[in-house]
């Protein structure tokens, strides 16, 4: 069943409508949390990296 370009247009219209669109102080607050986030995810990795290389260098230090 093919629409004509009106009726396309119309129903795009018509399902941008039903989308919630964030205000200025939703926007801010999640784009913090991502900062935050991406933040916590680095500290974490750089932790777990200075782990595992404390532990191969161990490793390495005893055998060699």
């Amino acid at each position: 069943m093919a629409t004509n370009p009106l009726q396309f247009l119309q129903q795009v219209r018509s399902e941008t409508a039903k989308v919630h669109w964030p205000n200025r102080k939703e926007v801010v607050t999640t784009t913090i949390m991502v900062f935050i986030m991406a933040a916590l995810t680095s500290v974490f990795f750089f932790l777990v990296d200075m782990v595992i290389r404390f532990g191969l260098t161990t490793i390495i230090g005893v055998a060699g």
